[in-house]
């Protein structure tokens, strides 16, 4: 019995909301994995919908990060002006 490789992953353009999303809290410690993911689907869906501020959005991810959510948000803000997002 043979196995197949598996299918190959096409990379997403760099310049897509969730790249931007998921880079802007690359950088950002927290005490699980799943809680960086948490965070990174939260500002792609603030990016996508813009209901609430960014602070609300941090908020409401209820990400346990070892940073302060200020802190965070200074990280998270910086990156998403570096990538041409406008506040």
């Amino acid at each position: 019995m043979s196995t197949k490789a598996p299918s190959p992953v096409k990379a997403g353009a760099a310049d897509s909301l969730e790249k931007i999303a998921y880079g802007s809290v690359a950088g950002i410690p927290a005490s699980d994995p799943h809680d960086q993911d948490r965070l990174g689907y939260t500002i792609w869906m603030w990016l996508k919908h813009r209901r609430d501020s960014l602070e609300q959005a941090v908020r409401s991810a209820n990400a346990r990060l070892l940073i302060s959510d200020e802190e965070a948000l200074k990280r998270i803000r910086q990156h998403l002006t570096s990538h041409g997002v406008t506040l």
